[in-house]
């Protein structure tokens, strides 16, 4: 029979065994739990990650695969990117045809924000939601004092060039001071600051006092310099000349280039528009005009500018973008539009 001291060792001996297996247990449950809330009940999982303890740290590491340039977070929120838009169909599905044109309604600048401002970008620039846009189109129009004329082209046109789905901008160029009024190196000014901003690809020259009333009249440019304003209703609705290029004319970036832009040297009332026509005959291009039927224009009425004189033909190759001098004095991006006032030094 063993002694009490003999029972007493051996008693301590199994204690300490069962101890150590417990220990041992218990610390591989620890290595393998994946619910750390089981391991840590009295600290949420999210408030451990909140507070950024060490723990918390060490979890981002463990669960959150280290991808090259993104940080954790960014990659445990972030989405899949979306997949790209397909193309808008060739006939915007949207349009509606003749649209009803008046100029009698007194309306304001902040009334057509208000109107229209919810769906456009600073600047005047948009973009279809739902595909991408065939044509990117920087819609020039040159301006001085004219406001009432620019909010009756804001109110209606926005609409339109949203409904033939463009990804377009409106730009504003200002002739800064009362000297002769410069339409043509205003455009060329249009054309170069548009540039800057963006990647356009067609380019649409537009007076400020014209109106489409027919949305099927698109503002896409085409494989040849294209003219819109085909029939206004100051002229009866009948092409005032087979060699008619002004009111609404577009290019693209190439074609304006090709014939080196409009002529700088076009002070006052006319001319520009049938010196474009020619430099395009004589870059080997012709132009093209939608049908007579859609191509439909409401003049806004008004007096001819002071200093207006008509000018004569210049220069395609020594006169145009390459001859071009400005200053800058101030662009303000509105929700409808983006003024860019310049010096074009007047005579």
């Amino acid at each position: 029979m063993k002694s009490p001291v003999e029972m007493k060792k051996k008693i301590t001996i199994i204690l300490a065994l069962s101890v150590l297996f417990t220990l041992t247990c218990f610390t591989v449950f620890l290595l393998h739990s994946k619910d750390t809330s089981l391991v840590f009940p009295s600290l949420p999982q999210q408030v451990v990650k909140g507070s950024r303890s060490v723990f918390g740290k060490m979890m981002d590491h463990i669960r959150v695969k280290k991808i090259p340039g993104v940080s954790r977070e960014t990659a445990a929120t972030s989405a899949q990117p979306a997949p790209p838009l397909d193309p808008c169909p060739d006939s915007p599905p949207s349009l509606v045809g003749p649209v009803l044109v008046e100029f009698e309604t007194i309306r304001s600048l902040q009334w057509v924000r208000n109107q229209l401002g919810s769906v456009l970008q600073q600047g005047g620039r948009y973009k279809p939601p739902d595909c991408t846009a065939r044509q990117k189109v920087a819609v020039i129009i040159p301006f001085r004092n004219r406001y009432e004329h620019l909010t009756h082209w804001l109110y209606y046109l926005h609409p339109v060039l949203m409904r033939q789905q463009l990804d377009y901008g409106v730009y504003v160029i200002n002739q800064d001071g009362d000297g002769a009024f410069n339409r043509a190196k205003l455009m060329n000014i249009g054309f170069v600051e548009a540039l800057k901003e963006y990647d356009y690809d067609c380019f649409v020259f537009s007076d400020v006092d014209l109106v489409p009333i027919d949305d099927r009249n698109l503002y896409r440019c085409s494989d040849h310099p294209r003219h819109l304003s085909v029939a206004i209703d100051k002229f009866n609705y009948i092409l005032s000349s087979v060699t008619a290029f002004g009111g609404v004319s577009l290019l693209t970036e190439e074609q304006f280039l090709k014939v080196n832009g409009f002529s700088n040297t076009f002070w006052g009332w006319g001319g520009e528009d049938d010196d474009l026509y020619n430099r395009i005959i004589v870059r080997g291009m012709s132009i093209t005009r939608p049908d007579a039927g859609i191509a439909k224009y409401k003049m806004i009425k008004h007096g001819r500018d002071l200093h207006n004189e008509v000018n004569p033909e210049n220069n395609i190759e020594t006169d145009g973008l390459n001859s071009l001098n400005f200053t800058v004095k101030e662009i303000l991006k509105d929700v409808l539009f983006t003024l860019i006032s310049v010096d074009v030094q007047a005579p």
